[in-house]
């Protein structure tokens, strides 16, 4: 596994992450959804560095123009709920990709170690051969993405897995690295130290399920 991590660099979305995380801001749902769909185009440029492209003849006005293209297209897979307006990020880049989704949540016990992951919705295109993205906002414990991950295996083989988040732990990206078996690297906006006792990322920003919706019952 490699990772990137855009808070390491000097940019604007170090604001926007920001703003994700200040309890002043996040009263505005509004903002709070943006700035997801701000990173998650950053991530989206950021990847796209990384794919494998082509030299296409194509014609202007004018003359013809040597361009650079995708030699294949990615496919892109957005993990439900909070994960909706950082996929929108991803799809205003790549915006004529197959897509795919996951209804995955985690119920909660008293600490990490009795979290488990309930998967109720699974729908995804054809994945063999292909650079998958995996796109959820929160990587917290890593349980969620390890799941989806599997369940994207018994349907199909990426040819590689890009993983993107906003905010991992330090603990969540052990738990990955040592659980998902396929060539993948991780792209997030920043890392936080540590899980509390409810296994939310500390410091991280709180639900964003929650910040971008509205309370769940």
């Amino acid at each position: 596994m490699s990772l990137f991590i855009l808070n390491q660099q000097n940019s604007v979305a170090a604001r926007f992450l920001s703003q994700l995380r200040n309890v002043e801001v996040q009263n505005d749902s509004m903002r709070f959804r943006k700035n997801l769909q701000r990173i998650g185009e950053i991530l989206a440029y950021e990847i796209s560095k990384s794919f494998d492209y082509k030299t296409e003849e194509i014609q202007t006005p004018l003359a013809t123009a040597s361009c650079q293209n995708w030699k294949q297209k990615p496919v892109l897979i957005n993990i439900l709920r909070a994960g909706i307006p950082f996929f929108d990020g991803f799809l205003n880049y790549y915006d004529d990709v197959q897509c795919g989704f996951i209804g995955a949540y985690r119920v909660e016990g008293k600490n990490s170690h009795s979290i488990n992951i309930n998967m109720e919705y699974v729908s995804f295109p054809e994945i063999d051969g292909k650079t998958l993205i995996l796109a959820d906002p929160m990587l917290a414990t890593g349980k969620s993405l390890v799941e989806s991950v599997e369940q994207l295996l018994k349907r199909g083989k990426p040819a590689f897995l890009h993983i993107a988040a906003v905010i991992a732990s330090k603990p969540g990206i052990e738990y990955i690295q040592d659980k998902i078996t396929i060539p993948f690297k991780l792209w997030v906006g920043d890392v936080d130290p540590m899980l509390n006792e409810l296994s939310y990322i500390v410091p991280g920003l709180g639900d964003a399920g929650d910040l971008a919706y509205g309370p769940k019952l």
